[in-house]
C-alpha cells in the first residue's frame, strides 16, 4: 500500500468513519465480501466491522429503504428490497431474457433440497429427463458436479454452488424454506420419496 493510500485509510479509521467506508466498499462490490476482508482493507478489527455491518442492516430494514444489506454465501452484499422487485422487473426489461424457465426452477429446487443427487434422482422427482436442464444450470454456475455415486453405477452427483446462495440471498442451504411448505399433501411427499428410492 502506498504512503498516500495508507494515510487515506488512517484518516478514515481515525475519524471513526468506518460506517461510511463500509458503505462505499459495499457499493462497488459485485459479490459477497467477508467482514474479515473489509477489516483488512480498513485496518480495523473484524469484530468492529461485523458490528457495523449488522447495525447498517438493521438501520436499512427499520427505515424501509429500497435496498437491503444481507449476509449471504459467507459475505455481505447490497440487494434490492423484495418489496420493489415487481417495479424493478418492469424497469430492467433485459432481465426477462435471463430468467430461469419453469423446468430449470423445478430442477434447481430438486437439487437444492436433495443434494447431492444424481440425474436419475432428479428425473424421478420431475418425471421427465432433466439432462439438458442440469447442463444449463451447470453452465450458469448455479449447480456443480459434487462427486460420484458408486451405488448408482458411478453416476455424477450434483449440488448447488456458492453462486446459487448469492443469487437467492441465502447464507447456506440450511436457510432454504422447509420443503413441507411446498408439498400439497403427505401422500404426495411419500410418493416422491418412493420414486427417489426406486431411482437409487
Amino acid at each position: 500500500m502506498s504512503s498516500e493510500n495508507k494515510t487515506a485509510v488512517e484518516d478514515v479509521t481515525s475519524g471513526n468513519d468506518t460506517t461510511g467506508a463500509l458503505e462505499a466498499l459495499l457499493f462497488v462490490s459485485d459479490e459477497p465480501t467477508s467482514a474479515a476482508t473489509f477489516a483488512e482493507m480498513l485496518g480495523v478489527e473484524t469484530t468492529e466491522v461485523t458490528r457495523t455491518l449488522k447495525a447498517l442492516r438493521d438501520e436499512y430494514e427499520t427505515d424501509r429503504r429500497g435496498f437491503q444489506l444481507r449476509e449471504v454465501a459467507g459475505g455481505w452484499r447490497f440487494y434490492s428490497n423484495p418489496t420493489y422487485h415487481e417495479i424493478i422487473e418492469r424497469y430492467v426489461l433485459s432481465w426477462d431474457t435471463r430468467r430461469l424457465s419453469q423446468a430449470a426452477l423445478e430442477t434447481l429446487a430438486v437439487i437444492a433440497y436433495r443434494q447431492p443427487v444424481t440425474r436419475g434422482g432428479i428425473n424421478a422427482v420431475r418425471g421427465v429427463n432433466s439432462e439438458a436442464v442440469v447442463s444449463s444450470l451447470v453452465e450458469k454456475g448455479l449447480v456443480r458436479e459434487a462427486g460420484r455415486d458408486k451405488a448408482s453405477g458411478n453416476a455424477i452427483l450434483y449440488a448447488t454452488t456458492k453462486s446459487f446462495l448469492e443469487k437467492f440471498g441465502l447464507k447456506s442451504t440450511k436457510d432454504l424454506p422447509p420443503i413441507e411448505e411446498f408439498m400439497p399433501s403427505v401422500s404426495e411427499q411419500e410418493a416422491i420419496t418412493e420414486r427417489l428410492d426406486a431411482a437409487q
